[in-house]
């Protein structure tokens, strides 16, 4: 009886269980926030991969065939204009002009002779005048043989720095052999491609064109401390590219660029009413950028937009986004495409007042 009263018991307590209201754990659904693009009067900077080069860069060559007689200066080093640099072993060249100083002194001497003659009336005025031509010949192969000579030593054209000596002493050299070369770097250009929409902009557009003042970045990140000025254009497009390239000017007095460096060219681009949106609402994609619009039932769909500029914490759209287009602002990675959410709008005012917006 006593296990009867237990039995009952147990079962008055499951009864009681199953009676009770079950507590349901009602999962929420997540509310996210969308907004739109913005329009704004402002400048960012744009960046030009370039190349750089000395403003005068030569290759100096042999202009007579010897031995290497001679090296008066070392690879790196600076020289002055008129410096010597190179001698070639003279004395085939010597020999020559030794050879015509003896021709015009013998020309100089059946000169005086014919003139002596011709006036006695012995001989006729004709052989005077061919003694004459033959000492203008005798001059001119003098005049020959020194510039020869002079070419055995190879001088500086201008202030620069040597580069590369491939050559050694005793080296048998030919006429137009490479010496080295020589760069003047106290200023120094650096060419960058331009596509051919920004550079109509760029002439087009005098008043808000983008500033003839321009940075450039070094390859360690670094910037160097001194401004450019862009000079020229090229006079026509590269076919394949359909690029312009434009040239400019640094100065270079710490001598820290050297001609073959690359950088990246800085320049302000102004921009009037440009579509921006926050660099948060995007994702990429195999080097593509997205955003996720989301329609009027609350359905994502990714979106490829092309980037024009980017500024701290902002992006300029060119294309494939409109004024009207709901993009998701938050929680990119939270959601896929043709996921249905629920979401609040918040005004491109309020956003693009919390982020570091530097407009020009």
């Amino acid at each position: 009886m006593k296990r009867l009263v237990v039995s009952n018991g147990l079962i008055a307590l499951l009864c009681l269980a199953s009676c009770a209201p079950k507590k349901e754990e009602k999962k929420e659904e997540s509310k996210f926030t969308v907004t739109t693009a913005i329009r704004i009067d402002t400048s960012f900077t744009k960046q030009y991969v370039s190349q750089i080069k000395s403003v005068r860069n030569i290759e100096i060559r042999s202009q007579e065939k010897g031995f290497l007689q001679n090296i008066y200066v070392d690879e790196g080093q600076f020289v002055k204009s008129g410096q010597l640099l190179f001698r070639i072993m003279p004395k085939v060249y010597e020999a020559e002009l030794l050879k015509a100083q003896a021709e015009y002194k013998s020309a100089e001497i059946e000169l005086q002779n014919a003139k002596t003659l011709a006036d006695k009336n012995i001989v006729s005025k004709n052989e005077q005048s061919v003694a004459q031509a033959k000492l203008e010949q005798a001059k001119a192969e003098v005049s020959l043989a020194k510039l020869h000579l002079s070419f055995t030593e190879i001088r500086a054209p201008f202030d620069g720095t040597i580069d590369r000596i491939p050559l050694k002493l005793g080296s048998l050299i030919d006429e137009g052999e490479l010496m080295t070369s020589l760069s003047d770097n106290t200023q120094m250009f650096a060419y960058f491609n331009v596509s051919e929409p920004e550079y109509l902009e760029y002439q087009q557009n005098v008043k808000g064109r983008a500033d003839s003042k321009v940075s450039l970045l070094l390859a360690n990140n670094q910037q160097l401390p001194y401004k450019g000025k862009v000079e020229i254009i090229e006079g026509e497009f590269n076919n394949e590219t359909g690029n312009i390239a434009f040239r400019a000017k640094f100065p270079n007095p710490d001598k820290l660029l050297k001609n073959g460096e690359t950088g990246e060219v800085q320049m302000i681009v102004p921009l009037r009413q440009a579509m921006v949106i926050p660099q948060k609402a995007t994702y990429e994609i195999q080097d593509k950028t997205y955003v996720f619009v989301v329609d009027a039932r609350g359905i994502v769909h990714s979106k490829n937009i092309t980037i024009a500029g980017e500024m701290p914490d902002l992006y300029v759209v060119a294309s494939g986004l409109s004024d009207s287009d709901k993009i998701l602002l938050e929680g990119v990675q939270k959601v896929r495409d043709d996921d249905k959410i629920k979401f609040d709008y918040q005004s491109p005012q309020t956003w693009i007042t919390s982020l570091r917006l530097k407009a020009e």
